[in-house]
C-alpha cells in the first residue's frame, strides 16, 4: 500500500534497525530487517514505505538537439530488483539523473509513489533524495575522512542531530560489514570495501529505492560479487534496487528483470532476462 510521500516536515527521526546477523562462507556479515512495519514520523506525518516509479513518454533533449531519452515509458514496483543495462550513450545514466532530480525532463512525466516530481521545486529536491539512495562506480568519498566520519556526513549536511547521527552510523556501518574498520580511511580499504563504505552512506536515510550506477564498474570478480550478494540483502528486505551495469556476468546470475536500452528508449524488458547486448 502506497502512503503520502510529501510530508511537511524536512526532518525524519528514525526507528531503531533491528539487526539480523547472515553467516557466510567467507566471512560473517550483518543484515538488517530494513524497516518492516516501521514508520517514521515527524510532527504526525507518515514517510512512504513503498515506491512505485513510473516514466511516461519521457524525453531529454540536450541543447544542440542531443537526444539522451526519447518517448520513454517504464514502471518499476516497490521491492523490484531491476537490472538496466546498454551500451554507453544509450541514456542509462540520463534515467537516473531524472530519477534524482539532478536533470529534468524536456517531455512526460516521472511519477515517484503517486509524487510527479517532472517540474519539482529545487526546495523539494533534498526530500527526494532522501527516498532514493544512490551508490556509484568511483564511490565519491572524502579522502580525509574516516568510514565514521564519511557516513556521518551523510547526515550532518541535512542538519541531523548529534544523537541521531550516533545512533545511525554504526547501524548502518553493521549493515556492510566495516565495524571493525570504523576509523580507518579511503585509502587504508580495498575498492570494495570504499563501495560498501559508499553503500552505507546511501542508506543513512533509510531510502526505498537504491540506485546502483555502476557499483562493481572498479571492481574485481569476488569483490563485486560481495557488492551484488549486499545488494540482493537489501532487497529482500523490501528496499527496491535499481542496478545500472555493463557486467554480463552480474546480471546472468541475478536471474532478476532486466531492462535493455537503446537509442535512448527500452528495447526490451525481461522479467526474468540476461544480458542480451
Amino acid at each position: 500500500m502506497e502512503r503520502r510521500l510529501k510530508p511537511a516536515p524536512t526532518d525524519y527521526r528514525m526507528c531503531p534497525l533491528s539487526s539480523v546477523v547472515e553467516q557466510r562462507n567467507r566471512k560473517p556479515h550483518t543484515s538488517v530487517r530494513f524497516w518492516q512495519g516501521a514508520l517514521a514520523m515527524a510532527g504526525g506525518a507518515v514517510l512512504l514505505l513503498v515506491l512505485m516509479i513510473t516514466f511516461e513518454k519521457v524525453s531529454k533533449i540536450y541543447p544542440g538537439n542531443s537526444v539522451a531519452l526519447q518517448d520513454l515509458t517504464l514502471t518499476i514496483d516497490a521491492g523490484e530488483f531491476v537490472s538496466i543495462v546498454g551500451q554507453s550513450g544509450v541514456g542509462k545514466t540520463t534515467l537516473v539523473k531524472l530519477l534524482i532530480a539532478e536533470e529534468r525532463a524536456s517531455a512526460g512525466s516521472i511519477v515517484v509513489g503517486g509524487w510527479d516530481i517532472t517540474h519539482i521545486r529545487a526546495s523539494e529536491v533534498p526530500l527526494l533524495r532522501r527516498q532514493i539512495g544512490v551508490v556509484f562506480q568511483d564511490y565519491k568519498l572524502l579522502p580525509k575522512k574516516s568510514v565514521w566520519e564519511n557516513v556521518a556526513f551523510a547526515l550532518e549536511v541535512s542538519g541531523a542531530p548529534r544523537e541521531r547521527i550516533a545512533a545511525i552510523v554504526p547501524q548502518v556501518i553493521k549493515i556492510v560489514g566495516l565495524e571493525d574498520k570504523l576509523h580507518r580511511y579511503p585509502r587504508q580499504l580495498s575498492g570494495g570495501e570504499q563501495q560498501r563504505v559508499s553503500i552505507a552512506r546511501a542508506l543513512v536515510h533509510r531510502p526505498k529505492v537504491l540506485v546502483a550506477d555502476e557499483p562493481t564498474g572498479n571492481l574485481d570478480a569476488l569483490n563485486s560479487q560481495e557488492i551484488i550478494e549486499l545488494l540482493k540483502r537489501i532487497n529482500a528486505f523490501g528496499t527496491t534496487i535499481i542496478l545500472v551495469t555493463h557486467n554480463r556476468g552480474v546480471v546472468n546470475t541475478l536471474k532478476k528483470r532486466v531492462i535493455t536500452m537503446e537509442g535512448g528508449t527500452i528495447a526490451h524488458d525481461q522479467k526474468i532476462g540476461k544480458y542480451v547486448l
